[in-house]
């Protein structure tokens, strides 16, 4: 992966992360190895299958993960400079929410019916703010006028089952707003709303960018969101970066199988209806036991003998773009014909 370290336009980057949960069937390890950055006003998505790592990748950042059965095993987090894996717990608490907000995927779990919206926003301004109750209320309004709900001044005093679900989304997102952090991390922030109710979601976020300047990551499985939305992207398989570059770079120049399988999955207008959609066949690997060579070779059309003994490392395809597959490798252009299937393929030598 291109490495962007001690730029002054980094606030965030994460170095080689390994995240592992243990069960009563074993110890899953469910990011291994992950590495990116996130520079200020930029918006960053990490897209792939669910269970390739996204949200956990996510989570990690400000270490919202069960303590009991997950752990950090490796790697680092820092924001801003400061590493963020050796913090105590009320020193993270200060983070979350003035620095560092979460935009939770479900808002009817995230958020509580039992307290007004205006008391769960006011929350956290009282809180990293010290300001007066008065104060913090005037903030909340206007915070639920600029993500777009009417008549926020009554709207405070309501309760979470007299929204729709969009104007819950737009709640999420003036919560984890509100305290003008730096990095915005939303989960998942356009699943189970219409394709309308979307468009004004990824142009909300458009518009708290422009009007904050607030660094945004977003981990999807929505393509579309992607491309409406994003200027990089990482794209996980099995709890790995396995391609990340631009957005025009990733659509229009894919390097790896699996993204190209994403793309080409993905429905579009300009294709004939009564053609069925392409899906990537066979299934993710199970990361109890995380494959010894490239995790997605079992699911490959084009893998050789060494994508099965050997993980790929990260080559550079241009300036920002980089790719995990050993298809970039000199060597597999001598050997690498498209039209022979993987079972006739021949080891790099």
């Amino acid at each position: 992966m291109v490495k962007t370290t001690n730029s002054p336009d980094v606030i965030l980057e994460v170095d080689n992360l390994h995240v592992s949960f243990t069960t009563h069937g074993g110890e899953v390890k469910a990011v291994r190895g992950v590495s990116f950055s996130l520079g200020k006003g930029e918006t960053l998505a990490i897209v792939g299958e669910s269970g390739c790592g996204k949200s956990v990748t996510a989570r990690s950042v400000t270490r919202l993960l069960p303590e009991q059965s997950s752990k950090i095993s490796q790697g680092s987090v820092r924001y801003k400079g400061r590493e963020l894996t050796e913090l105590s717990e009320k020193q993270l608490r200060e983070l979350r929410g003035s620095e560092i907000s979460m935009i939770f995927q479900d808002a009817m779990t995230a958020l509580n019916p039992t307290i007004s919206i205006g008391e769960q926003i006011m929350e956290g301004i009282i809180r990293h703010q010290k300001i007066s109750r008065a104060e913090a209320r005037k903030q909340a309004t206007e915070m639920l006028g600029l993500v777009g709900i009417s008549n926020p001044e009554m709207r405070l005093k309501q309760y979470l089952h007299e929204f729709s679900g969009g104007m819950r989304q737009r709640i999420m997102i003036a919560i984890a707003a509100v305290c003008k952090p730096s990095v915005l991390i939303a989960d998942e922030p356009t699943t189970a709303l219409d394709v309308t109710i979307q468009a004004q979601i990824i142009e909300l976020f458009k518009m708290l960018q422009k009007k904050t300047g607030v660094s945004i990551i977003i981990i999807t499985h929505d393509l579309g969101v992607v491309a409406n939305m994003a200027d990089r992207v990482n794209v996980m398989y099995a709890g790995k970066v396995v391609e990340s570059g631009t957005v025009d770079e990733l659509f229009y120049n894919p390097q790896h199988p699996y993204t190209k399988g994403l793309l080409a999955s993905m429905p579009r207008l300009d294709t004939d209806k009564s053609l069925p959609l392409t899906p990537i066949a066979g299934t993710p690997p199970d990361l109890f036991a995380p494959p010894q060579g490239c995790a997605f070779a079992a699911r490959c059309s084009y893998a050789m003998e060494v994508c099965g003994v050997y993980q790929p490392e990260q080559t550079a395809v241009s300036s920002g773009h980089s790719v995990a597959c050993w298809l970039q490798d000199p060597r597999s252009q001598v050997v690498f014909q498209p039209s022979i299937q993987r079972n006739n393929m021949t080891a790099l030598g």
